[in-house]
């Protein structure tokens, strides 16, 4: 299946400057197949090691970091003739190697010539764990559960695809009974390959929820095994609350949903290491609408989302007929429209990302963007209400901003409010960033 960082990975082997490449991202997001997809359209030889578990490489960097040496037994070992500018060499669960992450620095001082990926479900959380890593010797990638622009893609709906690319508006509206169906189709789906493949083969909603259920029963097994003994349960207990965070009205994270009487000191290390795991989003609170946002950053208030909206169903157990059928009161659907939309904002990379409410007031924005030198507030609406009364009340304050609402509303732009329909929201985004940017 195609993936936008594709592009990322060819410009990554053009550069002049190219170091060793670390390749990040949550379990079961498509580390391992792009990577050999990458290899095989642009290399000659893909030499691929997957470290996990694997005796014959597991002292590879233990004698020393002689490259020539470690060049030599790599290629005995995958019996590829490695050769320079040709062969892309992939150690896939680099994180299971001892010192392995740390060679990448001989890779870069001593053969530069060659191109070397690593990928690990687990690196987010090795790279906080005290593990030696060789800063500014190292490129770095990180790869999201598949958008809905690739689930498109991946369903062979290029063009489609490419209308929401270009913006084009007016022709998108006409098709706006298929891109909305597409996108309660993805709701239900969402982006972990495995699940978007077992749509595409079955068009069966029950086999792809067998195979979310499998990565999420994934998930839990890495916390077993990889987290702190004592924090085991308090993840654990962290995670299960997500879905029910997320049903509220006000999605602020609250420690009294996790756990009758729980405190913020006792869960800080469980969340954070669901976020360097990959698994959650931490969308923290600003207090002022200025720039820089992240002056204005209040860390004690905050929201978390899943990675996908797909495994949020599963995990909350809802109906697929609810997500696939239009609902108009919107009963079990705002939870997944903002994780959706989080998602989609967080595959852009370079858009910092909050969300406001103001002391003792009702007023809250959705997310709160900063894009260029504009602060862009956000409200999301599950259907076509276009009621926003807090985010109309922001503008009146702050005149010169221009906010953003999506909704399953077509576009339309007014005076100080531009409708962005939730099917082109990473669309409109990245179109906004990129302008801002040149």
């Amino acid at each position: 299946m195609e993936r936008f960082i594709m592009q990322d990975l060819i410009a990554w082997k053009n550069r002049e400057d190219r170091k060793p490449l670390i390749l990040l991202g949550a379990r079961q997001v498509g580390k391992t197949y792009i990577l050999k997809e990458f290899g095989r359209r642009e290399f000659e030889n893909i030499a691929y090691i997957n470290c996990d578990n694997n005796a014959m490489v597991k002292d590879l960097f233990l004698t020393d970091y002689n490259v020539e040496r470690i060049l030599l037994t790599i290629g005995a070992i995958t019996g590829v003739n490695i050769q320079a500018g040709k062969t892309l060499i992939v150690m896939d669960e680099i994180q299971e190697l001892r010192r392995g992450l740390n060679a990448l620095k001989y890779f870069c001082e001593d053969a530069p010539e060659y191109h070397v990926a690593v990928a690990g479900s687990l690196l987010g959380l090795t790279l906080h764990q005290g593990e030696s890593f060789p800063v500014g010797k190292v490129n770095t990638l990180e790869l999201f559960p598949m958008t809905y622009e690739e689930f498109l893609w991946a369903r062979g709906f290029t063009q489609r695809m490419e209308l929401l690319q270009s913006g084009t508006w007016n022709v998108v509206k006409s098709l706006r009974t298929l891109y909305t169906q597409h996108l309660r189709e993805y709701y239900l789906v969402g982006g972990m390959p495995e699940a978007v493949n077992k749509f595409i083969e079955t068009n069966d909603a029950n086999a792809v929820r067998e195979v979310q259920k499998e990565i999420i029963r994934a998930y839990e097994k890495d916390i077993s095994k990889h987290a702190p003994t004592e924090q085991v349960i308090r993840i654990n207990q962290v995670w299960n609350s997500i879905p029910s965070q997320l049903a509220k009205e006000n999605k602020k994270f609250i420690y009294g949903v996790v756990k009758q009487g729980a405190r913020a000191k006792d869960y800080e290390l469980a969340i954070q290491w669901l976020i360097d795991a990959g698994l959650v989003y931490k969308i923290n609170r600003v207090k002022m609408l200025g720039l820089p946002l992240k002056i204005h950053e209040d860390i004690s208030a905050f929201k978390l989302f899943l990675l996908d909206c797909g495994l949020l169903g599963a995990m909350s157990k809802t109906p697929a007929a609810l997500l696939l059928l239009q609902n108009n009161d919107n009963t079990g659907k705002g939870d997944f429209t903002e994780n959706f939309v989080c998602s989609q904002m967080a595959s852009l990379h370079n858009i910092p990302i909050y969300y406001y409410s103001k002391e003792n007031s009702q007023l809250e924005l959705d997310f709160v963007l900063q894009i260029g030198t504009q602060v862009v507030p956000v409200e999301v609406k599950a259907e076509e209400n276009l009621q926003s009364k807090s985010l109309k009340s922001t503008l009146a304050n702050n005149p010169n901003m221009q906010g953003l609402r999506f909704s399953m509303s077509d576009y339309r732009k007014q005076e100080d409010i531009t409708n962005v329909p939730l099917y082109g929201v990473r669309s409109f985004l990245k179109k906004m960033a990129d302008n801002a940017n040149c």
